[in-house]
């Protein structure tokens, strides 16, 4: 998956590139090689640039702003801003909202804002739903119009369309062999721990894993009406058919017997590194909670009822987390806390969920500001994810 989602990022955005230069030749009439490789590499660094450059002042923004609705309202005009900044350039417009991505995932994260990340990832949740959903209706309202288009030539316009099929699928096949092998090769010579294929089983499910979708869509339905000189553009109409013929067929074949073909090969996750990684990340979490207390231990006079709690809780932290962590007797003694602490979290949900119950009723009341109410029930909804 961690491929997949790389792959399926860094290969649109090649694509889209080389499709503005290919569309520009075709809208212009004329095409020259140093000229593409020219715009090409001018094109990726200048959407580097702005990218880079426009990732560092959201960032810093984002810290003067601490409101988590202007910070999130924040991540949603910087692409757009990155985009049009590129464009205006001569760069990559998608290159640069996917560099400005890639800097915000990195360095625009507070650890302590519970609040603002679990808000975000519901909102982007929300997002790629709406994107995807409205990409795929485009599918099914262009699909009369692409099959009209080819209305006395199906034939041969299938025929097409199954040859491009083929070379898209071929293709893939022909690149990830090779690569998968040079991946292994230096794998073993880095000794670095990276995700690559490790058998043919692997490689096969990615291979079959290259369906087109919302990309492809955009791109077919962006090809323009006429070029320059006012003259339709060159077989458009067979290209977006094309391109549709490509996106049902790996769609609908491939999306639909992917699950049977990885049931078949037998490929699984590796649970054992997954759960080596959990149990490493929770004693780390754990000794950073316990390095934390004594520091506030040298400099605060704790009682001992509380410093003895706070050590307990320094050590439920690792054993929630990876409960494999303890030995027997003080996983049992753990589970015990881990029982009551759950008990105690369930009557105080019951106890805000009335809370919250009431000053929800206060609405209706004669005489009752929403404003207040909306701040009050904010106020409990933010205690109840502490």
């Amino acid at each position: 998956m961690s491929i997949l989602e790389g792959e399926g990022l860094f290969n649109d955005v090649t694509a889209i590139v080389l499709y503005h230069v290919a569309v520009a030749a075709a809208v212009s009439g004329t095409f020259s090689w140093p000229t593409a490789v020219g715009e090409l590499f001018l094109s990726a660094l200048v959407a580097v640039v702005v990218g880079f450059g426009l990732g560092w002042v959201t960032d810093k923004l984002m810290d003067f702003l601490g409101d988590t609705t202007l910070q999130i309202s924040l991540t949603l005009l910087a692409p757009f801003v990155a985009y049009v900044l590129a464009e205006e350039f001569k760069g990559s417009g998608v290159l640069a909202v996917l560099v400005i991505a890639l800097y915000l995932a990195e360095h625009a994260v507070d650890a302590d804002d519970v609040l603002g990340r679990l808000a975000g990832q519901t909102f982007w949740e929300i997002v790629d739903t709406l994107v995807t959903g409205v990409a795929f209706g485009l599918i099914g309202l262009e699909l009369h119009n692409v099959f009209g288009t080819a209305d006395g030539r199906l034939g041969e316009m299938l025929g097409w369309g199954a040859a491009v099929v083929g070379v898209v699928v071929g293709v893939r096949l022909v690149w990830l062999l090779p690569a998968t092998w040079l991946a292994k090769r230096l794998h073993t010579l880095r000794d670095y721990d990276e995700d690559i294929p490790v058998s043919w089983r692997e490689t096969v499910v990615m291979w079959w894993s290259g369906m087109r979708g919302v990309a492809s869509v955009a791109l077919a339905l962006a090809i323009p009406i006429t070029t320059d000189d006012g003259s339709p553009f060159p077989a458009r109409d067979e290209i977006v058919f094309v391109a549709f013929s490509v996106i049902m067929a790996t769609l609908l074949v491939q999306g639909l017997t992917l699950p049977w073909l990885v049931r078949r090969l037998g490929v699984r996750a590796d649970t054992g590194a997954e759960r080596e990684l959990e149990h490493d990340l929770a004693v780390r979490a754990a000794k950073a909670a316990k390095h934390r207390l004594r520091e506030i231990q040298e400099v605060e006079d704790l009682p001992d009822d509380v410093l003895d709690r706070l050590q307990r809780g320094a050590f439920d932290i690792a054993a929630r987390i990876s409960p494999e962590i303890v030995d027997d007797e003080r996983r049992e003694a753990s589970a015990q806390r881990v029982e009551r602490i759950k008990s105690v979290h369930r009557i105080q949900r019951e106890m805000m969920s009335a809370a919250r119950h009431e000053v929800l009723s206060a609405r209706n009341e004669p005489g009752a500001d929403p404003e207040v109410v909306d701040r009050v029930l904010h106020h409990l909804d933010v205690r109840g994810l502490k």
